[in-house]
């Protein structure tokens, strides 16, 4: 039997440090927010790819802080300060949060259309599954987002 893609219940990020990026509605918890409060818990996450991302994030890994809504732009940097742990806003077992730092703002907002128009980023999560609220991105990627954003 032969698999196209990596099955939904497992990261797809390798093992070892990564580059990630997680989404936010800004109405609920804006990087304005996150910037001002300097760490924050990633909780509330219902997805079973995204729970298996934010698994496979180790202390010290970068993020993206992307807003989604009006904005739909990546705004800021953040890092993992504190690997999965249990979610304590889950009322089932397996449910896993982790607590981010936020490093620094982007000069510019890096907006989904920039993004899109990328060749070279055509084929991250944000582009192919926009539903997705966690996802991993590789070094490249990473540091393109960023390199844009000034």
């Amino acid at each position: 039997m032969s698999m196209r893609g990596p099955p939904t219940d497992r990261p797809i990020a390798p093992a070892g440090p990564g580059h990630w990026l997680v989404k936010q509605e800004p109405e609920g918890y804006s990087w304005t927010e996150f910037e001002r409060e300097g760490r924050t818990v990633w909780e509330g996450v219902r997805n079973y790819q995204a729970r298996n991302n934010l698994k496979a994030m180790h202390a010290g890994d970068p993020v993206l802080f992307y807003e989604s809504g009006d904005s739909r732009s990546v705004v800021g940097v953040a890092s993992v300060a504190r690997a999965a742990f249990p979610d304590p806003s889950a009322r089932e077992p397996g449910w896993v949060a982790v607590e981010l730092r936020a490093v620094r703002g982007l000069k510019l907002p890096v907006g989904l259309s920039q993004i899109r128009a990328s060749p070279a980023l055509a084929g991250i999560g944000l582009v192919r599954n926009s539903r997705l609220s966690v996802m991993p991105l590789t070094r490249e990627e990473f540091e393109r987002i960023v390199r844009m954003g000034g």
